[in-house]
């Protein structure tokens, strides 16, 4: 219903459907079982898009929800809810991409499962360079039997910006049949790396509006915005 509020991070999420409802799906998570400060955040991506989609999307969050206040690592939690997932979806062979990430602002560290999603994007604007936090991982609804594995990084610096969006994000076409692409993208986030997570994520979707003119989305877009601030 909002975006969470937690000490030192500014989180900012949102939605565009090309139907009136779709299978792009973004979730903050906040477990009885984690310390004060750690929140998790999930995107998804549900192949295909309209009700069906939305649908496995409900499903899948459910998962989520319910698994995340279990005990178990990042990867369990992961590999369960593809598990379930796998065997509700093997008939119609869908599936869905994802991304969970794990931010302890106090350990200022990252934890991260990719099950077969983009890569989340991390910006740091003291060194102007964008890194992709990669990570093994096929998407949910595969194979039942998948390990998932959870990927770790230290460091994290006030100023920083992770970006975890869906593809529809750069593959939005306009008019002429261009495409947006993902340095677009990236520009908005160093231009206006000195502004709010919501306003960052405006400054995307503007870009992308202006570049799509009248033409209408053929996708979901997802984005998720997270800035590390100062804790006072």
């Amino acid at each position: 219903m909002r975006d969470p509020r937690v000490a030192g991070l500014d989180i900012a999420g949102r939605s565009l459907y090309c139907d009136e409802t779709g299978g792009d799906y973004y979730d903050y998570i906040r477990s009885a079982n984690q310390n004060t400060g750690v929140i998790g955040l999930v995107l998804g991506d549900v192949s295909g898009h309209g009700i069906p989609s939305a649908l496995l999307m409900a499903t899948a969050r459910a998962f989520i929800r319910q698994r995340s206040n279990w005990d178990g690592s990042l990867a369990d939690i992961v590999s369960d809810v593809n598990r379930l997932l796998a065997h509700d979806v093997e008939i119609s062979s869908s599936f869905m991409t994802l991304f969970y990430l794990m931010v302890d602002r106090a350990k200022l560290s990252l934890k991260w499962v990719r099950a077969g999603h983009d890569p989340a994007i991390l910006y740091d604007p003291e060194e102007d360079r964008f890194d992709d936090l990669m990570g093994e991982g096929i998407p949910l609804g595969v194979d039942a039997d998948w390990a998932f594995i959870a990927n770790e990084r230290g460091g994290l610096k006030e100023g920083q910006i992770i970006v975890l969006a869906t593809d529809g994000a750069w593959e939005a076409h306009n008019a002429e049949g261009e495409m947006f692409g993902k340095q677009a993208l990236l520009d908005a986030i160093r231009q206006h790396r000195d502004k709010s997570a919501l306003e960052i994520l405006e400054a995307i979707v503007d870009a992308l509006n202006q570049f799509r003119g009248n033409y209408e989305l053929e996708d979901d877009v997802t984005l998720l915005v997270t800035k590390v601030v100062s804790t006072d």
